[in-house]
Formats: C-alpha cells, structure tokens, sequence
C-alpha cells in the first residue's frame, strides 16, 4: 500500500479499493508453539475480478483470460497476522501487476538473403572438408 491506506496500487493506471477485497484468517501450520494452536496467523484474500467495479472492461478481461474470475492468495510464512496481511497483499499486487502487462505480439521475421547464402556456403565448405577427409582413408 503505497501512501494510501485504503487502496492497492498494483500499477500506474490500476487501484482497487480494499473494501473489495475479502479476508478469511485461519491457523498456521509450522513454528510458533503454543501460540500457533490458538492465533489465526494465516492470512487469505480474495479478489473478485468478475464484480469488480474498480477495472476497466480491457483490464477485466486480461484478468478473467490470465487468472480466472476469482484471484486467492495465500500467506503463511510468518507468525504475526499484520505480517502475513501485508505478505498477502503484496503477493495480489505481484499476481495482478504480472497479469495485467500486456504482452507484445511476435513479429515472424525471415532470414535476409545475405544470412541464407552465408549458411549455404558454410555448409558447402563443412562438406567439403568432409569429402578431403575421406578421400585420405582410401
């Protein structure tokens, strides 16, 4: 959360406001002790990219086409809730940034004529060389 404590800023022309997001909290496996067994440390949010009103049509769709309708991520890593909130976010930030990138389409190119005729004639002499060598062994 950069400055604002109510959004997610995953890029320059995407914020989702926090209240759309969903958070379910459940216990940890791993260290901890006791105090494992008995805090809600696991932090899991959810992001509902089909009702989201805070997407563009175009943004919603490479979402929906990348990640699916809904976005869920996990964090457990740490022993502290706040942590592992702020683990959580970040990792949705990441996913959704990542998702969101358009990708430039591939270009088919050729080899240019010199490139061709270059390859020719390196096959010519690698043959060449072949067919001195052979005639040694006789």
């Amino acid at each position: 959360m950069d400055g604002d404590d109510d959004v997610l800023r995953v890029n320059r022309s995407c914020t989702i406001p926090l209240a759309e997001l969903r958070w379910r909290f459940s216990r940890s496996g791993g260290p901890g002790g006791q105090h494992a067994n008995t805090a809600d440390t696991r932090a899991e949010v959810i992001f509902d990219v089909a009702a989201s009103p805070s997407l563009g049509a175009g943004q919603r769709q490479r979402l929906l086409d990348r990640l699916g309708p809904e976005v869920r991520v996990v964090a457990a890593d740490e022993r502290s809730q706040v942590r592992n909130r702020a683990l959580a976010l970040d990792r949705l930030r990441e996913r959704l940034a990542a998702a969101l990138v358009v990708r430039t389409p591939r270009r088919p190119t050729r080899p240019s004529q010199g490139a061709r005729q270059r390859r020719l004639d390196a096959k010519r002499q690698r043959g060449e060389v072949k067919r001195m060598r052979r005639g040694e062994l006789d």
